[in-house]
C-alpha cells in the first residue's frame, strides 16, 4: 500500500520547470501519475521521474508559445514572485492575479 502525499503546489500557483525553460499556472493536480504509459515512456530513462508523486497540469508558456503541460512535482519550483503568465486560458479559469502571485480560481471552475 502506497502512502498518500500532499501536493506541494496549489491550484492557481505559478511554477517553473526545474530544468526546461517554461513556467505556468497549476490548474489541476493528480496525486500520482495519471497519464498514458506511452507518454511516460517517451521521457528519456535517465530523466524519467517516479510515478508515485503528485503530477501537475499547467497552463504553460515559454518564449515562443503557450500550451498545456503535465509535470512531476520533483521538476517544479515556485515562481509566484515572477511576472504574470500570459496563457490565454487563464482568464477562463482564474480571477486576477493576487498580491501573493497566485491566481484565484473562478467560482464554478473548481476541479
Amino acid at each position: 500500500m502506497s502512502s498518500v502525499r500532499t501536493a506541494k503546489f496549489q491550484i492557481g500557483q505559478v511554477v517553473r520547470h526545474r530544468i526546461f525553460p517554461f513556467r505556468g499556472v497549476v490548474f489541476d493536480v493528480d496525486p500520482e501519475f495519471a497519464n498514458t504509459e506511452e507518454w511516460y515512456q517517451s521521457i528519456p530513462a535517465e530523466m524519467r521521474p517516479s510515478k508515485d508523486q503528485p503530477y501537475y497540469h499547467l497552463l504553460a508558456e515559454n518564449d515562443e508559445s503557450e500550451y498545456i503541460a503535465y509535470v512531476s512535482e520533483q521538476n517544479l519550483l515556485d515562481d509566484s514572485g515572477g511576472r504574470p503568465v500570459r496563457h490565454p486560458q487563464i482568464r477562463e479559469m482564474f480571477g486576477r492575479r493576487g498580491p501573493n502571485g497566485h491566481y484565484p480560481p473562478k467560482d464554478g471552475v473548481r476541479h
